[in-house]
């Protein structure tokens, strides 16, 4: 691979440029790194390496199968094959914290269709998930209140939570010792001559030359496209996480999805739950880090009482606020070259499932750079082209 043209006052030079240090940017350093076709440099840029604000480390941390689209469930089963097999990548000493929960979507009359439909996609793909009835619900989850419940979807292996920031060190730490470097810095200006792009300024002067870039913002990735002249409707989205606990112990709490829209699950002796705020306050937070205690005591609270009554009575314990990685077109990813400027690659706006699906998506990253297609998964519906196009792939099952 050849670095760009323009090469001229430049600090330093890599062959690849991933801008975003997190998960996605350190899983495609990774493939990268790891593929012996690979024998350029690459350069991996993050603003926050302590990853404090990072939607990877302030996600839910979670796995699942139970999807709408094909793609979506074939890359999450690569995740948890990436999971399942840490200890021979990354050596013993990596703990995961992996618990095999499952997830327990449910839905009302109305919802049904769907929940039907998605679980034939589902069962085609081969993913171990239980549709159950009333009756079912009830056997297996006493604890739970079905009188507007028609259906639920449950994961019976394959789905479940882990500890996203041990996974996220083992994968830096991984690509690291294969070559990667892992520099410190924001990306202010993207430099481009014609179709190519060519380098990167950071906001301390330094200008950085690269054969290729990536783009692995997570919620800045719309800006950090507009800085090449590129339009990407991808932003952040804050989400409150609160931590509760419950004085009558739920047996077999599961990671339960509501109709109404919230989610709980297990973390150690609490719970961890979370919902959507109002659509009217639901926009691009910019630095807003702040917890919305709202959302809990309005939204939250009252609706995991009236499906776990057991709920009507539990302590608040604390709460953090991160940033959820939207596609505003589909709710899908977008994985790939810019058609034009083919360079340009894309590992953007997985709104909500990207800790889940960054091993497959690194890997095709990685796959595209050295090989000019993604070889071991076919996603090319999640290409730019549908972005240029307003053509939407659209994912259902959002949470």
């Amino acid at each position: 691979m050849n670095l760009g043209d323009d090469v001229s006052e430049i600090d330093e030079s890599y062959d690849v440029v991933i801008v975003g240090g997190a998960i996605m940017g350190a899983m495609a350093a990774y493939f990268l790194t790891l593929d012996p076709a690979f024998h350029g440099k690459v350069a991996v840029i993050e603003r926050d390496p302590s990853f404090t604000f990072s939607s990877t480390t302030l996600s839910a941390a979670s796995i699942r199968q139970q999807f709408s689209i094909p793609e979506n469930i074939r890359m999450s089963r690569f995740g948890l094959e990436f999971l399942h097999g840490a200890k021979e990548r990354f050596g013993p000493e990596i703990e995961l914290g992996w618990h095999e929960g499952g997830y327990l979507i449910l839905a009302s009359e109305a919802g049904a269709p769907v929940l039907r439909a998605n679980h034939a996609v589902q069962q085609a793909e081969g993913a171990d998930i239980a549709l159950l009835d009333t009756g079912g619900l009830k056997a297996r989850f006493e604890w739970l209140n079905v009188e507007d419940i028609a259906l639920g979807a449950f994961g019976v292996t394959g789905e479940g939570w882990f500890d996203a920031h041990a996974l996220l060190t083992g994968v830096r730490r991984a690509a690291k010792q294969q070559g990667a470097h892992l520099l410190t810095g924001e990306v202010t200006a993207i430099e481009r001559a014609g179709n190519r792009v060519t380098g990167v300024t950071l906001a301390d002067g330094r200008r950085i030359g690269c054969g290729a870039l990536v783009n692995a913002a997570g919620p800045q990735a719309g800006r950090v496209a507009a800085l090449a002249g590129i339009h990407l409707p991808v932003e952040g989205r804050k989400r409150c996480v609160f931590v509760v606990h419950c004085r009558t112990p739920i047996e077999r709490l599961p990671l339960l999805v509501d109709p109404s829209g919230f989610y709980i699950r297990p973390e150690g002796a609490y719970q961890i739950c979370g919902a959507p705020p109002p659509d009217e306050l639901d926009i691009n937070p910019g630095d807003d880090f702040e917890v919305d205690w709202s959302v809990f005591e309005e939204i939250i609270w009252p609706a995991l009482a009236h499906r776990i009554p057991a709920m009507e009575e539990l302590k608040p314990i604390r709460a953090w606020a991160g940033h959820y990685e939207m596609n505003l077109l589909d709710h899908n990813a977008v994985i790939g070259p810019h058609p034009e400027v083919a360079n340009l690659y894309f590992l953007n706006g997985f709104s909500g499932h990207g800790l889940q699906q960054a091993p497959a998506a690194g890997r095709a990253i990685a796959e595209w750079i050295v090989h000019g297609r993604s070889v071991s998964l076919d996603l090319h519906v999640f290409g730019y082209e549908r972005i240029a196009a307003g053509r939407p792939y659209r994912e259902l099952n959002i949470i």
